[in-house]
């Protein structure tokens, strides 16, 4: 979408929230009209798929922080001026401009002449202005150029969500999604007029996108009104894209998700999100991927290519030493546990966790916890009662006493 879209779209009427709206507020407020407007749920009702298409567009950019803050701000700038038409024939602001009659520029307002004149009179190209306030969502989160051939502008970039289970998440796998979101019109080929026709180059910027302007000694350039910046006139749109080359659809898209993956990461694909206009580059999709928990597994938090797992043992087991059975995510392994050992002490298994880029893995650290059983039979009672005359004379919390009376 260009600049002009967000002056001329009111996309808080479209969700119907005001202004002020938290981005919780409008995640919902999108969620309730995609639902209801959604053609699954209206199939063969137009308006309503117009509708959705109209608040999936809205969502777009209100659903962005980013991209609202700048939408916000292009609003308000134009407020006042009636969006592109605002500028006068000599390409002035409008009279009045932002402070209204009797403020800093006076009844009149001021021109390009005030503003040079300030800046010193030695002449100079409105293009760059004009272009920092019209283009100045010319980087997405990919990075890339904002603008590509004349008036064509780089797609926004798009983003969606992934669920995979934690075994996936440790090797490694690749997911087909299904993504509903801009893409270019089938119907058209993106070209935005209806199959059968073609755009035609505008006559009034020959298809530059851009006419130059003069106002006394200096000269610059703006966009095109004719063509809106694009260069081309489709003199019969599209009846899928209404003329933008650009409609919501739903895609079928293959994620190659890395080894190793933590939850929350994200996975990039370039060149799949929104297709760019005019000739510009697509925007990419940025993946969230999602990990289900393991049953028994988890990931360490100082190395996440450390599995992590906690396994209860008996008293006799710590105090005797083991020999235990313990899962990992290829089957099994043996672990000795050593005579000695306290509750909560934390064994290493070399090369048991996730496989790291240079091949190598991993290891498991196997946490082994004392588990009390809450109930013992006779037998097991005695048993204890006689461990614990054998040892009484063994004081464990000797020194934490003689600590506690110095």
């Amino acid at each position: 979408m260009t600049q002009r879209d967000w002056i001329e779209k009111d996309y808080y009427r479209e969700l119907g929230v005001s202004s002020s709206a938290s981005q919780d507020e409008i995640k919902k407020a999108y969620r309730k009209l995609a639902r209801e407007l959604h053609p699954d749920a209206n199939p063969g009702d137009e308006k309503a798929e117009v509708r959705f298409k109209a608040v999936s567009e809205a969502y777009g950019v209100l659903g962005d922080e980013a991209k609202r803050k700048e939408y916000d701000e292009t609003r308000a700038m134009f407020a006042g001026g009636g969006g592109f038409g605002g500028f006068g024939a000599g390409g002035g602001f409008p009279r009045g401009g932002p402070t209204g009659a009797g403020g800093p520029g006076g009844a009149g307002g001021f021109d390009l002449n005030d503003l040079f004149g300030q800046a010193g009179g030695g002449g100079g190209d409105f293009s760059d202005l004009l272009g920092d306030i019209l283009g100045r969502s010319t980087r997405n989160q990919g990075g890339g150029p904002g603008r590509g051939p004349a008036g064509g502008r780089r797609g926004q970039d798009v983003e969606s969500q992934l669920t995979i289970s934690f075994d996936d998440a440790v090797r490694g796998a690749t997911v087909p999604i299904k993504l509903s979101s801009p893409g270019r019109c089938e119907r058209c080929g993106g070209t935005g007029a209806r199959p059968g026709s073609t755009p035609r180059t505008c006559p009034t910027c020959s298809g530059a996108g851009l006419v130059n302007r003069s106002q006394g000694a200096f000269s610059f350039s703006e966009p095109c009104r004719d063509c809106r910046g694009t260069g081309r006139i489709v003199d019969d749109p599209c009846p899928e894209c209404r003329g933008d080359g650009v409609s919501t659809r739903t895609r079928s898209l293959t994620v190659r998700v890395p080894a190793g993956v933590d939850d929350g990461q994200k996975v990039r694909l370039a060149g799949q999100g929104e297709p760019g206009r005019g000739g510009a580059p697509a925007g990419d999709l940025y993946v969230t991927v999602h990990v289900t928990p393991h049953r028994v597994l988890g990931r360490s938090s100082k190395n996440s290519n450390d599995l992590t797992i906690t396994v209860p043992v008996t008293f006799p087991e710590l105090a005797l030493g083991a020999t235990l059975t313990v899962p990992t995510l290829d089957g099994t392994v043996s672990l000795k546990i050593p005579a000695g050992s306290s509750s909560g002490r934390t064994l290493r298994v070399r090369g048991r966790g996730v496989e790291r880029k240079n091949g190598k893995k991993g290891d498991l650290l196997v946490t082994v916890e004392l588990a009390v059983p809450q109930k013992l039979d006779q037998a097991a009672t005695d048993a204890l009662q006689a461990y614990a005359e054998a040892t009484k004379g063994t004081e464990p919390r000797a020194d934490l006493l003689g600590d506690a009376r110095r």
